[in-house]
């Protein structure tokens, strides 16, 4: 992974070089609305207090879990021994980002939604809340983690999520198969590796229509994912490719005739 000053200077070049987040100089009517509807969209919804109240409640918490890590490891702490606050400083992604995928699916409405990586579920909550009849899959390695996550759901009085524990490489072609439609909306936040990202990609894609939206997290946390994402936004199946810098979205949508990639700064 790169170190804070190699990722501080690539955020740099991404911001110099990224399209304004007004949406002036877009040609993409679709990617234009999803600017102006969506990234820019300042309202402060219902249950945006509540989830935030329990992540500050997460940041003090002392409490020392023993993880079962399968993934890339954190960014800060290597250990597999690692206390609530330490892993909501680094694992939870940002209020900004996950309030903005709150409003993804807000505004689109899919059909159900999956997550690889649920963490302490403060992401998953937001997915989960925009819709209290979407069905949402969270996937979580950590069986104490989960457990945590668990407790907020209920504190939160979610009653639309469904948490599959275990490695991802068991648990994600058990869950694909069990799907009875398409993956509609799906959150990869798991494992920030290449190879896995690009078989979580493939695996998912027999799974996707035209509609389906995929998100990848940390797309430019190491060489590794950015090749990962180099190879997302190649791929022959992919229309059209939004770069938040922290977060890379794809779409698939066939009215999408020459492919696109947008860079936007948030």
């Amino acid at each position: 992974m790169y170190s804070p000053v190699e990722l501080g200077l690539k955020y740099i070049r991404f911001w110099l070089k990224a399209s304004n987040g007004k949406g002036h100089g877009v040609h993409s009517p679709f990617v234009f609305t999803f600017i102006n509807e969506v990234l820019n969209d300042d309202r402060e919804y219902y249950c945006y207090n509540s989830i935030e109240q329990i992540r500050e409640q997460l940041k003090i918490n002392q409490t020392e879990l023993v993880l079962d890590d399968f993934g890339a490891g954190s960014r800060v702490h290597a250990s597999y021994k690692r206390k609530i606050a330490q892993i909501a400083s680094s694992s939870l992604k940002p209020k900004k980002f996950a309030q903005l995928l709150f409003r993804m699916v807000n505004f689109y409405q899919p059909a159900n939604i999956l997550e690889l990586g649920t963490s302490l579920g403060i992401t998953t909550a937001y997915l989960a809340c925009a819709n209290g009849n979407i069905p949402v899959v969270t996937m979580e390695g950590a069986k104490a983690v989960a457990a945590i996550a668990k407790t907020n759901f209920e504190q939160l009085q979610l009653k639309n999520i469904e948490i599959a524990e275990g490695n991802f490489d068991d648990t994600l072609p058990k869950i694909l198969q069990q799907l009875k439609t398409q993956t509609d909306f799906a959150f990869i936040d798991g494992n920030h590796r290449k190879e896995p990202t690009i078989s979580y990609f493939e695996q998912l894609l027999l799974k996707t229509s035209e509609h389906s939206i995929l998100i990848f997290d940390d797309i430019h946390w190491s060489k590794e994912m950015e090749e990962a994402w180099q190879y997302i936004k190649e791929h022959s199946s992919v229309t059209l490719t939004i770069d938040l810098f922290y977060i890379g979205i794809v779409f698939f949508r066939k009215e999408q005739k020459i492919k696109q990639h947008f860079s936007i700064r948030f």
